[in-house]
C-alpha cells in the first residue's frame, strides 16, 4: 500500500529527541521530511551518546541516525539573512514546518509563524515546548525528568520505600512531545486538507504528560491519593494479579492477570487453584493485609522456577504473564524479528 502520508512535506528544524522521532513519524508515514540544521555543530544528537568506533570514524552517533533516518538533511544558518530567505522560500512549498526552540526565539530570527503564514497560508506550523509558550515557566530550562517531575509522572516511578527512580524511558519527551506533536499536526493538516487555512499548534510536554497521568486522576477524583503511591493501587503493585516477580534464575516475570479469568487460568497452571478466588474483582481489598500475603505467597512460588521454565509452562495460556526481557533480548525476540523482516 502506498505510504498514507505521501506528498506531505515536511521541515523539521528541531533537535534531539522529542522533534526528531515526531518527524521519523511522519517519515515512516510517506512524509517527506527535510531536516534542517544549523552550521558547525549541527544537531546536539550527532555527538550525544557517540560509541568510540563512531568517535574515531567521524560518523555520528547512532542516537542520530535511528531517529533521523529516512529524512534528507540540509545546513541552514538562520541567522544570516541568507539563511532566512531560504527558509521562508522552503516555506513557500511545504505542508508542515517542526520546531522546537524556547518560545520566541523563532520571531528574534525573523521567521516566526506570523512571517511564515504571509509565505504560506496553509502552512501547519508546529512548536513543541517544555512548558508552553506562556506563563511564568515558558522560558525556563527543561529536560524529561523535569518535565515528568512537574507533571506529576515521575513521583508514580517509585520504589516500595517511596523513592522516585528515575525512567529509562523518556516519557515526556516521546509520548508529551513526539506523539502529542504527530496528533496535532495530523488534525491540523486534515483541517487544511478540507480547505482550512494552516494555523499553529503547540505541544508543552509537561502540560501532555501530566494530561497522561490517567492512573494519578482517577484516584485524586476518588479522593484516594494514596493509592498513587507504589505498593496501594491496582496497577502499581496493590493487587498480587498485577505485579512483577523474581524468579530462580533472578530474573523477572510480569503478571498482569487483571480480569478474574486470567488470574483463574493462572492459578490453575501454577497449581495453587485454591487462590483464584483472592482477587480484587471478588473483594479483595487493593493494598490489603490479605493482598500483600498473597502477594508474597507468590512472590515465593515464582521464586521455584527459572524464568524460562515458567514461561515454558505459562506462554502458551491465556493468562497475560510475559517474560520481562532485556533491551538486547527484546531485539532478537520473534515478536518484533517478524516485524522486521
Amino acid at each position: 500500500m502506498t505510504p498514507s502520508l505521501t506528498g506531505l512535506r515536511v521541515l523539521d528544524l528541531t533537535r534531539l529527541l522529542p522533534g526528531p522521532v515526531a518527524t521519523l513519524r511522519l517519515a515512516e508515514l510517506g512524509a517527506d521530511v527535510l531536516k534542517i540544521e544549523p552550521p558547525r555543530e549541527g544537531d546536539y544528537a550527532r555527538a550525544m551518546l557517540q560509541s568510540e568506533a563512531d568517535r574515531k570514524s567521524g560518523a555520528p552517533s547512532a542516537f542520530y541516525r535511528i531517529v533521523n533516518r529516512g529524512k534528507r538533511l540540509l545546513t541552514l544558518d538562520l541567522k544570516s539573512d541568507e539563511g532566512r530567505s531560504t527558509l521562508i522560500e522552503l516555506v513557500r512549498d511545504a505542508d508542515v514546518l517542526v520546531e522546537s526552540f524556547r518560545p520566541a526565539v523563532m520571531e528574534r530570527l525573523g521567521v516566526g509563524y506570523e512571517m511564515l503564514r504571509e509565505a504560506n497560508p496553509k502552512l501547519v506550523y508546529c512548536a513543541i515546548t517544555g512548558f508552553g509558550s506562556e506563563g511564568p515557566f515558558a522560558l525556563k530550562a527543561g529536560h524529561d525528568l523535569n518535565y515528568i517531575a512537574y507533571a506529576g509522572v515521575l513521583d508514580q516511578f517509585a520504589a516500595r520505600d517511596g523513592t522516585p527512580v528515575a525512567p529509562n524511558f523518556q516519557l515526556a519527551d516521546l509520548l508529551g512531545g513526539a506523539l502529542s506533536a504527530v496528533m496535532k499536526i495530523l488534525a491540523a493538516a486534515w483541517h487544511v486538507a478540507r480547505g482550512g487555512e494552516g494555523r499553529r499548534v503547540e505541544v508543552s510536554m509537561t502540560h501532555a504528560a501530566h494530561a497522561h497521568n490517567v492512573m494519578a486522576h482517577i484516584a485524586l477524583a476518588n479522593g484516594d491519593e494514596a493509592s498513587t503511591r507504589a505498593g496501594a493501587g491496582l496497577l502499581n503493585g496493590g493487587a498480587p494479579c498485577y505485579d512483577v516477580y523474581r524468579t530462580r534464575d533472578d530474573r523477572f516475570i510480569a503478571v498482569g492477570a487483571l480480569e478474574l479469568k486470567f488470574w483463574q487460568t493462572l492459578c490453575e497452571a501454577i497449581g495453587r487453584p485454591d487462590w483464584a478466588s483472592r482477587h480484587w474483582s471478588l473483594g479483595q481489598a487493593i493494598g490489603g493485609a490479605d493482598a500483600a500475603q498473597l502477594s508474597t505467597e507468590l512472590a515465593a512460588r515464582f521464586r521455584e522456577r527459572t524464568l524460562d521454565d515458567w514461561m515454558k509452562l505459562l506462554e502458551a495460556l491465556d493468562c497475560c504473564v510475559a517474560p520481562v526481557l532485556t533491551p538486547a533480548e527484546a531485539a532478537v525476540h520473534p515478536l518484533f524479528r517478524a516485524a522486521q523482516t
